[in-house]
Parts: structure tokens; C-alpha cells; sequence
């Protein structure tokens, strides 16, 4: 008889395959509400937006759902939209300020007892503040007292905050890379004052590697998993003793101090260099000029962000994603080798830069570019 029991609540009946069911029916039923509102952020329709909204809500769909499983998806939407050329960063733009309204006509209950309070905030210089956005107002809907400090958010500000409201932790957002650096500095200096932080966003890794090594007290891989997390009880208390040199001994090297020091001028150096080299540079435009004192600002910027975490990884992901970019709008991902060449030259007293670009150099020559969906 238990024997039976088991390989129903397995198999095609009892109550594990309902639940099975139910998630499954929940899926379905957030995903075709997801596509509806993608099709109004598409038309740059706020009044259509906040009308299916009002009508999911009335279809009984949960706020929380809203926030994570509509939103959240439209939104991780509209970025893999824009690096395959299928959308404009204007149209990226509005599909992001309607997603923000929709977020603001959610109702939330002022709690007759807060849970406690948090902070969140996106890192200095991290301007992608939705993910931020969804989970303020994830754990508004589950009865925390939530202080919203936005995008890029400097430390001294932060702190400042938290001494005049003494939040029971502080939740950190960052989306790019290149502000674990600054990461690095607002963890520490939060928990100097005592306060816990956890962290969250594409920076720190897909499984929290960078979190862990920058010692945050928690990390979570995103808003519903940070607000379980916070449930679940007080994050573990800091350190008094932490000092943040002593995350990273590999900075006594110094390759990050100084090649972080001489971006500007690397940038600027490479630039003329590849002017000099390829003279099919000097047909470009003034805009094809800028994109390619862009890219190769943002090369550079990957390059110390991979040297400060001593991460290969970090920098070889960008130039894939970049790579891919670019081939989207009709550019050879090779042509991203002569910058890194050129970089190359200027780092030849740098071991551990010279030993990222060549590991980018051989992933954009030996592996072969993934098609993007049609």
C-alpha cells in the first residue's frame, strides 16, 4: 500500500503531481500575460500596459507574480531583444520606463506590523535599477519597511543612510562587472557600521562566486529567493575585524591599481594606434568613431574588472557577449582582435593582463559564433 502511494504522489496522481500541475498551469498562465504586456511595451503602449495589468490582477493573478514572472521576464526580454539588433536602445528605453510605471500601479498594503526594515540600492556607477526596483517591491508586498535608494547610489550617501535610519540589512544590486571594484568598497564600508549586506545581480556570478569572494554576508540570485532569504531570519552579523585587502591578496601585485590608473590614456593610446594601422579607420563617421572609442573604453573597463577579482572569466564573457553584439549588426567579431592586440603591446610589463587578452584572444579566433534566434 505505501509502495502504491509512492508512485502516485510520484507519478500521474496524488498530491505531488497536483502541485506539479498547479505550477505548471501558473507558468503558462504568467507567461501569456508576460507576452501580452511584450506586445504593448513593443507598441510603446503604457495605457494598454496598465490595463492588462489591472486585468491580471482581476484574473487573480498575484502581485508578487506581476513583479517577477510578468515584469521581470518582459524586461529580461527586451535585453536579449537589443543585443540581437531586434530593438533599438530607444525603443529599449521606453519598454523599460513603461515596465517602471506598471511597477508603481501594483497596490501595496501599508503593513500594520513591519517584518523590519531593509535598504536596497544599486552600486556607484550602476545605473540598471529595475532588478533593484522588483525587489523593493517584492519584500514591500511581503510586509517590510523598504527604503528604495535607486540607481548608482554613491557609498558615503549609503552610509550616511544607514546611520540615520539603521536598516536590519542593506541589499545591494549591481548588473555590470565593472562596479565589483565599487561593490567591493560599499560591502565593506556597510559592514564597518555594522549592518549585514546581501547582494544580488548578474555582477556577482551566476552562482554568487563574486559575492562570496568580496565577502558579502549573502547573496541571492534573485528578488524572490533574496526575499525568502530575509524571511528566514537576521543575516549573519559582519565582522568588526574585516578589512578588505584582505579578500584579495592578489592586489599586492599592483596590475589593478595601475592598469585601472592608465585606462583613460590606453584608451585613448589604442584609438590612435589602430588609426595609424588600419587605415580603413579613416573613412569612418563621427558616430562609427565614437562606437569604436566605446568599445574599446569598455574592453579596458572588463580587462580591470577581471583583474581585480582575478577572473578570466569576467572579461572573456564580454567579449563573447560583445562578439555576438556586434555580429548581430553585420561586424566581424574578429575585428575586436586588433584593439586587444594593440592593449597587448602597452601591458607588455603586465603578466596578468597580458594573460586575459590572450585567453580573449583565443576564445574570439577558436570558437565558433552562436547563431541568435530568428
Amino acid at each position: 500500500m505505501s509502495t502504491r502511494t509512492t508512485d502516485l504522489d510520484a507519478g500521474a496522481g496524488g498530491p505531488g503531481a497536483t502541485a506539479r500541475r498547479t505550477t505548471l498551469l501558473g507558468d503558462v498562465r504568467t507567461a501569456r500575460w508576460a507576452d501580452r504586456l511584450w506586445t504593448a511595451v513593443q507598441a510603446g503602449d503604457e495605457y494598454s500596459a496598465l490595463d492588462l495589468i489591472d486585468n491580471a490582477l482581476d484574473d487573480g493573478l498575484e502581485p508578487e507574480a506581476v513583479l517577477l514572472d510578468v515584469v521581470g521576464a518582459v524586461q529580461r526580454r527586451v535585453g536579449t531583444e537589443w543585443a540581437a539588433n531586434r530593438m533599438s536602445v530607444a525603443g529599449e528605453h521606453v519598454a523599460t520606463a513603461i515596465n517602471d510605471r506598471v511597477i508603481s500601479s501594483l497596490p501595496i498594503r501599508r503593513p500594520a506590523a513591519p517584518r523590519g526594515r531593509i535598504a536596497v540600492a544599486c552600486v556607484d556607477q550602476e545605473w540598471h535599477a529595475l532588478p533593484a526596483r522588483l525587489l523593493a517591491e517584492t519584500l514591500r508586498l511581503r510586509g517590510w519597511h523598504v527604503d528604495y535608494l535607486g540607481a548608482q547610489v554613491p557609498t558615503p550617501h549609503l552610509i550616511g543612510h544607514i546611520h540615520r535610519t539603521g536598516p536590519d540589512a542593506v541589499c545591494l544590486s549591481s548588473s555590470l562587472p565593472t562596479r565589483l571594484p565599487l561593490a567591493h568598497g560599499a560591502i565593506t564600508a556597510v559592514q564597518a557600521v555594522g549592518t549585514s549586506v546581501m547582494t544580488g545581480g548578474l555582477a556577482f556570478g551566476a552562482d554568487g562566486r563574486y559575492a562570496r569572494l568580496l565577502g558579502a554576508d549573502a547573496w541571492a540570485p534573485d528578488a524572490r529567493t533574496a526575499a525568502d532569504r530575509l524571511a528566514a531570519g537576521p543575516l549573519p552579523r559582519p565582522s568588526p575585524a574585516h578589512q578588505t585587502i584582505d579578500d584579495l591578496p592578489h592586489l599586492g601585485d599592483q596590475e589593478y591599481t595601475m592598469v585601472a590608473g592608465s585606462s583613460a590614456r590606453l584608451v585613448r593610446d589604442t584609438f590612435h594606434r589602430l588609426e595609424q594601422r588600419y587605415p580603413t579607420m579613416k573613412g569612418y563617421d563621427d558616430e562609427q568613431r565614437e562606437r569604436t572609442a566605446e568599445d574599446i573604453a569598455h574592453i579596458v573597463d572588463f580587462l580591470t574588472a577581471a583583474l581585480y577579482v582575478d577572473a578570466s572569466e569576467i572579461f572573456t564573457e564580454f567579449l563573447t557577449w560583445t562578439a555576438d553584439v556586434l555580429t548581430a549588426r553585420g561586424v566581424p567579431a574578429r575585428s575586436l582582435v586588433p584593439g586587444l592586440d594593440l592593449l597587448e603591446e602597452q601591458l607588455r610589463d603586465f603578466p596578468r593582463a597580458r594573460a586575459l587578452i590572450g585567453t580573449g584572444r583565443d576564445v574570439l579566433t577558436d570558437s565558433p559564433r552562436p547563431r541568435h534566434a530568428g
